[in-house]
């Protein structure tokens, strides 16, 4: 299975733009290429039923981030604070840079 490139890159802030958590933002803390999802920071949480072992001597019910779809999430550009889709620029220097689609920000990379 091939590998597609993403829209979205770690630490980016993002919003969720379809399912249970619409409208919630936050910071990406993984993203998983492989698969076409993201893990965001306190959205989409569950609850694990987890058994007593070494690394966690009590068990028991925690809650945890699932990952969420890429194409549910959108970038927030930091220009006008609004989700939005991203392109690619090169720059004079010969740099890649995504920018804002809505106005033309350069979202930081």
């Amino acid at each position: 299975m091939a590998v597609i490139k993403l829209h979205v890159k770690k630490d980016d802030l993002v919003m969720v733009v379809a399912g249970k958590d619409k409208g919630k933002s936050g910071k990406v803390l993984r993203v998983l290429p492989e698969k076409s999802r993201v893990l965001v920071e306190n959205l989409n949480v569950v609850k694990r039923h987890t058994r007593p072992s070494q690394a966690n001597n009590e068990g028991g019910i925690i809650e945890k981030e699932a990952p969420i779809a890429i194409s549910n999430v959108q970038v927030l550009c930091p220009g006008c604070s609004k989700p939005t889709r991203t392109g690619i620029k090169v720059l004079d220097d010969g740099s890649k840079v995504r920018f804002c689609k809505k106005c033309n920000e350069i979202v930081n990379n």
